[in-house]
C-alpha cells in the first residue's frame, strides 16, 4: 500500500513537470524570443524570465541571440571620387532590435543567415561612400586631410535605417579594418606622396625664410636705434666737452705761453712717470724743456713766469 502511494505521487510529479514543460518556456538574458501561433508571429519577448505558451503545434517559440555580432565585409576594390582604385574592408557590429522583422526575414534565426543580406547592404553603402571622397581622405602624408571617422560615420548612417526597417537589425558600429592599393597605382601613390612631402618642405623653408627675414629686420631696426641713441649721446657729450674746453681756452688765452708750458709739463709727467728710456733729439717738444731746467748745461732757465695783467 505504501509503495503504491509513492508511485502515484511520483507519477503526479512527473505529469506536473511534463505539463509545465508543455505550457512554459524560459528566455535568457542574452536572448529575445518570438512566439508564433499557427506559424504566424503573435508576440515577441525581450525580458528574461519564465513565460507561458500553448503547446505545439498551436504555438512555437523561436529564440534569437541578442548579443552584438561582428561581421567583416570583403576586401574588395572601390573607386574614389578622383578615380583612384582603393581596396577597402569594413567591419560591422550589429544586434537584433526587432525580433518580429528579423524572424520574417530570417526564419531560422541564425546570425549566419543574416550575414549575406547584411553583407550586400554593407558593400553597396561602402562603395557609395568611398565614391564621395577623394583619395587623399584615405591615404595622405598630411594627417589633416584624412577623414576616417567621417567616412565610417557616413557608412553607418547609410546602413542603419535600411537594416532596421528591412531586417530588424540595429547597427552598433562601423569601422574600416583594412586599406590596400592595387599594384597598378602603387607607384603613382608613392610619387604623389613624394610630391606632397616636397611641397611641405618648400612651405616650411618659406616660413623659415620669412621668419629669419623678420628677425633680421627687427635686429637691424634695434641696431639702428641703438646707434642713433649712442650717436646722440656722443654728440651731447662732445658738446659738453667743447663747452668746457671753451671755458678753459678762455683761461689759457690770458697767457698762451704759460698754457703751452703747462701742457708740455703734463705730457712729460704722463710719459716719464715710470722708468723710461728715450732716444731722441733733445730739441723735440716737449722734451726740450729738460734742457731748459735751472742748472742744466744750456745756461739760465727759460721757464715762463706769470705776470699779472693790468686791470
Amino acid at each position: 500500500m505504501k509503495r503504491n502511494t509513492i508511485t502515484v505521487i511520483v507519477g503526479f510529479l512527473l505529469l506536473f513537470i511534463f505539463v509545465i514543460l508543455l505550457f512554459t518556456f524560459q528566455v535568457r538574458q542574452t536572448e529575445v524570443a518570438v512566439v508564433t501561433t499557427f506559424d504566424k508571429p503573435t508576440r515577441f519577448i525581450e525580458q528574461a524570465g519564465l513565460n507561458w505558451k500553448w503547446p505545439r503545434p498551436i504555438q512555437k517559440v523561436y529564440r534569437f541571440d541578442r548579443r552584438i555580432h561582428s561581421y567583416e565585409g570583403r576586401f574588395e576594390q572601390a573607386l574614389t571620387q578622383d578615380s583612384y582604385p582603393l581596396l577597402v574592408m569594413v567591419y560591422v557590429g550589429w544586434t537584433i532590435s526587432n525580433p518580429t522583422n528579423f524572424f520574417n526575414s530570417f526564419p531560422g534565426g541564425q546570425a549566419s543567415e543574416a550575414e549575406p543580406a547584411l553583407g550586400g547592404l554593407v558593400e553597396s553603402s561602402k562603395n557609395e561612400v568611398v565614391g564621395k571622397h577623394t583619395f587623399s581622405h584615405f591615404v595622405s602624408t598630411d594627417a589633416k586631410q584624412l577623414r576616417f571617422d567621417e567616412i565610417e560615420r557616413e557608412i553607418m548612417q547609410a546602413i542603419r535605417p535600411v537594416a532596421a526597417d528591412k531586417y530588424g537589425i540595429e547597427v552598433k558600429f562601423v569601422g574600416i579594418k583594412k586599406l590596400g592599393l592595387p599594384e597598378s597605382v602603387t607607384e603613382k601613390v608613392f610619387a604623389r606622396m613624394q610630391s606632397e612631402r616636397d611641397r611641405e618642405v618648400q612651405r616650411i623653408k618659406a616660413e623659415g625664410e620669412a621668419a629669419a627675414m623678420k628677425i633680421r629686420s627687427n635686429a637691424d631696426r634695434e641696431r639702428d636705434k641703438i646707434l642713433a641713441e649712442a650717436s646722440s649721446q656722443a654728440i651731447e657729450i662732445r658738446g659738453k666737452a667743447d663747452a668746457e674746453a671753451a671755458e678753459w681756452f678762455k683761461v689759457f688765452e690770458q697767457n698762451a705761453e704759460l698754457a703751452m708750458f703747462l701742457l708740455n709739463v703734463e705730457t712729460l709727467e704722463s710719459t716719464l712717470k715710470d722708468k723710461t728710456t728715450l732716444i731722441l733729439d733733445e730739441r723735440t717738444p716737449p722734451y726740450d724743456l729738460l734742457t731748459r731746467i735751472p742748472g742744466a748745461s744750456s745756461g739760465a732757465s727759460s721757464v715762463p713766469t706769470l705776470r699779472p695783467r693790468n686791470p
